[in-house]
């Protein structure tokens, strides 16, 4: 394993870290605590430190609970980042962005997640005007006065980048995440403004959704159970077919996910990947990235 500088945290993270949305059981697939255990007691013994989470990915933190419990007794090997606001798990709506919401969301994540303190904690997919509120960050500095938190983060959605990005480091924000893989290469013109910063990058979707796996064909017929039936058929075929068109790059014998992976962390503004897992064979595979990254 190889580990990165988190940004200006000075957090060092393995390269590879997990991503922790399937654990809801989206993608066609329920998870026990069982099966979760073995998938983070296998990326203990690979070197993975870095869980990335939300208290949304689940009803009542269903993955802060499964992950709270994994890793009961052993939380000072771990780095958490979780996130928070955007939840359509109640009905509450845009209130969850609120400073009120959000520190009750704070409480109930360190409930879930079975500790004192969370690494990372994120602004979840907000628009610009839920951003741009200083009682939220207000509330949010104090948590860390507290040392309920140790660093603020922002999961900003690629539409609001540059504005949100541009304006990171006056609202106390260390880290952001964005999707970014070797299709979607929109983030690239807003790498200046991370450096500027010195922000750490936490690049989501490394896999493309796991088109560049290179198991699927365009007209693979998703059941409607799996979340990337929410795009369009004609879009998840034009990102199936530019996915097995970029896999004609990688050297033999790497698979689609370590070259996809590798692919992400060859930019060395990349702090951590994080692809989701479902099973302890995907997490080898993924982590084999780490390996193929010069």
């Amino acid at each position: 394993m190889q580990y990165r500088r988190l940004g200006k945290t000075e957090l060092s993270v393995s390269v590879i870290g997990l991503g922790t949305w399937q654990l809801a059981g989206v993608w066609d697939y329920h998870f026990s605590q069982g099966e979760v255990d073995r998938i983070f007691a296998r990326a203990a013994e690979l070197g993975v430190n870095f869980i990335d989470t939300a208290e949304c990915y689940g009803a009542g933190h269903l993955s802060e609970r499964f992950i709270g419990n994994s890793i009961a007794g052993r939380r000072d090997n771990w780095i958490i980042a979780t996130k928070f606001g955007h939840n359509p798990n109640n009905d509450l709506g845009n209130e969850n962005y609120g400073a009120a919401q959000v520190q009750i969301q704070l409480e109930e994540s360190l409930r879930a997640l079975r500790t004192d303190v969370i690494d990372i904690y994120q602004l979840h997919s907000a628009q610009n005007k839920f951003f741009n509120n200083d009682e939220l960050w207000t509330m949010l500095d104090k948590q860390v006065q507290a040392g309920k938190i140790r660093f603020l983060g922002n999961s900003v959605p690629l539409k609001h980048l540059e504005e949100q990005v541009g304006k990171a480091s006056g609202y106390g924000i260390s880290v952001i995440q964005t999707p970014y893989n070797a299709i979607n290469r929109r983030v690239e013109e807003a790498l200046p403004l991370f450096r500027e910063q010195d922000l750490g990058f936490i690049a989501r979707t490394p896999l493309a959704s796991g088109f560049l796996s290179g198991k699927y064909k365009p007209g693979h017929p998703f059941p409607n159970s799996d979340v990337r039936t929410m795009f369009p058929e004609e879009v998840r075929n034009r990102d199936i077919a530019a996915a097995l068109e970029l896999l004609e790059q990688r050297p033999a014998g790497l698979s689609g996910v370590a070259w996809a992976n590798a692919w992400c962390l060859s930019n060395d503004a990349v702090s951590v990947v994080i692809p989701g897992i479902k099973s302890v064979a995907q997490l080898e595979e993924n982590v084999a990235g780490a390996d193929a990254t010069p």
